[in-house]
């Protein structure tokens, strides 16, 4: 273990370190938003511990406190975190081979440190990058939302505040570099669309699984195979 984070440097160190106060700020959010919607302050902290997926875990709350079932948080996060399972077959490597080591570093896949392994082209460096970046955002995310739930329940709306926007806010950041696809844009905007169409009609939730509908409409079409020259 001591050989991974020789490996690390201080640019690495500087992108991991800033992304981890990202999480915090955000974990923060989460806490204080799920404090606001009627939830003891523990049950945040031990979602966090135990599941450590934020959209999943601000999309459970959402629908819950919209008057959706638990049942309904439960599919969507599955839904949302089947994504997971491309990611663990794509940087399996780099999470070791002992069980121990399995374990927890699937434990820590996210999108953040699957990004920063994959953007490495030495194993060694991936790794490295893959465990610093789980394991810092980890704590500062738990520690976020540690902090927003203890708060939350001071400030009472978390919304006096902006707290509630703070994560919308992140994700919007998150996917405005994708939208430049003109697939990726028209899949979005539909998706958008059957959930806002939908959402008067149907239980909390159930439209944001409806949503996927617009992965199916606009699907990328590959590109044909040159024909060989005779």
């Amino acid at each position: 273990m001591r050989s991974i984070w020789r490996t690390l440097d201080a640019v690495l160190l500087r992108d991991v370190a800033a992304v981890a106060l990202g999480a915090a700020v955000t974990g923060a959010s989460f806490g204080a938003i799920s404090v606001g919607s009627g939830l003891p302050w523990w049950m945040p902290v031990l979602m966090s511990l135990v599941i450590f997926a934020g959209g999943s875990q601000f999309m459970a709350v959402g629908i819950v406190a919209a008057g959706g079932s638990p049942a309904a948080a439960v599919v969507a996060g599955l839904v949302l975190n089947a994504r997971h399972l491309p990611f663990g077959l794509a940087i399996g490597d780099v999470l070791g081979r002992s069980p121990l080591a399995r374990i927890v570093g699937s434990h820590l896949l996210i999108d953040e440190s699957t990004a920063f392994a994959m953007s490495q082209k030495d194993p060694a460096r991936a790794r490295a990058a893959y465990w610093a970046c789980g394991v810092s955002l980890f704590f500062c995310w738990n520690i976020g939302v540690l902090v927003g739930a203890l708060a939350g329940q001071a400030i009472g709306d978390p919304a006096t505040f902006g707290l509630d926007a703070a994560f919308p806010a992140a994700m919007l950041a998150l996917t405005l570099p994708a939208l430049k696809d003109a697939a990726t844009r028209n899949a979005a905007l539909t998706g958008a669309a059957i959930a806002l169409a939908t959402t008067p009609f149907l239980p909390a939730g159930v439209p944001v699984l409806l949503a996927l509908a617009g992965l199916l409409v606009f699907k990328k079409k590959e590109a044909p195979c040159p024909s060989p020259q005779s």
